[in-house]
């Protein structure tokens, strides 16, 4: 963990963002079970995010983000690009704040994502994620109809956001000795490393990511932003191909460690969290707990946070999957 510049994200930022949040986004629950415990060896605290507006972390920094444009901003609109869960954050909060979003989204995201974000009267428009650069694409899409773009991941301002779900943990859990947070673009985990780091200097922060895109474990390992091939994986809200400008940095600095981990492995936390904690979690939102069941991080007598980052899922593909 290096950083030789000023990082983009400050502690003091997202106790700002928190007080934008305050009575708009939900405090969602802790779950814990010692049927978890006795498994892994470790006491376990599982953040659901799948209780949050929209049914995802992502409303935090969405929210963060457009409540803090100019009324200048609000009135040309905003865009984003995203599989799903952003975009109904997105979609939300401009509601909320009186704009109109439009949304870039995959050919193959989930229909339940994609009914969800029209539905709070955003307009989406498709693309083919493993054929074209979204990031030119949403440039493009901003240019030509001067909209202001909400990035899913490099924005301070959603970063910062994306933080509030580590300083909940912390207050409502207490001293960790590890965190561990799902990764896609690097948002959640460099908003959640910054407040982690800050409190509690001690705590190891890790990451975990599907296999079929290992962007940011590579980075890691090479001290540099790496690029993949977005593969397919049933964590369709973790195929970024390459970590965020603005969240590398953040997590370069701060995370001690990223793991990846199968969908087979996705597959099995979806199950434990159903069958054992009577909690709905999308594969994305497993990814944390899958690392640990699957036994990628030693745990042993810890006390150990997990993000589980969301539950938007259907009844179909859900049972299609544990099937």
């Amino acid at each position: 963990m290096t950083s030789a510049l000023p990082l983009p994200l400050a502690l003091d930022d997202v106790h700002r963002a928190a007080a934008l949040l305050d009575g708009v986004a939900r405090r969602t629950p802790v779950h814990t079970s010692r049927t978890l415990d006795g498994m892994v060896g470790a006491g376990v605290y599982l953040k659901a995010e799948s209780f949050q507006r929209g049914g995802a972390f992502k409303f935090r920094g969405a929210y963060n983000a457009i409540s803090s444009l100019t009324p200048d901003a609000l009135v040309q609109g905003v865009c984003t690009a995203s599989s799903g869960n952003h975009a109904q954050a997105v979609a939300i909060a401009a509601s909320l704040c009186g704009t109109r979003a439009t949304i870039l989204m995959p050919s193959d995201a989930p229909a339940l994502k994609r009914a969800a974000t029209e539905s709070h009267g955003a307009e989406v428009i498709e693309f083919d994620r493993y054929a074209v650069d979204r990031e030119q694409l949403l440039a493009a899409l901003a240019r030509e109809r001067g909209l202001i773009v909400v990035h899913p991941y490099d924005n301070p301002a959603v970063m910062a956001g994306q933080g509030t779900v580590a300083l909940e943990l912390l207050e409502q859990a207490g001293e960790l000795d590890a965190v561990i947070v799902p990764v896609g673009g690097g948002g959640l985990i460099s908003g959640c490393a910054t407040v982690v780091k800050a409190l509690t200097p001690g705590c190891r922060v890790i990451g975990v990511e599907p296999l079929a895109s290992d962007d940011v474990a590579r980075s890691l390992a090479s001290g540099r932003r790496e690029r993949v091939t977005v593969g397919r994986t049933i964590a369709d809200g973790q195929q970024a191909p390459t970590p965020g400008e603005l969240t590398w940095p953040v997590i370069r600095a701060l995370v001690d460690e990223v793991v990846t981990v199968s969908d087979a492995e996705i597959v099995a936390a979806m199950r434990f969290c159903f069958e054992r904690c009577k909690l709905v979690v999308e594969p994305s939102g497993a990814c944390a707990l899958a690392a640990l069941l699957a036994g990628r991080i030693e745990v042993s007598g810890l006390r150990v946070g997990v993000v589980l980052s969301g539950g938007n899922i259907g009844a179909e593909g859900f049972a299609a999957l544990l099937a």
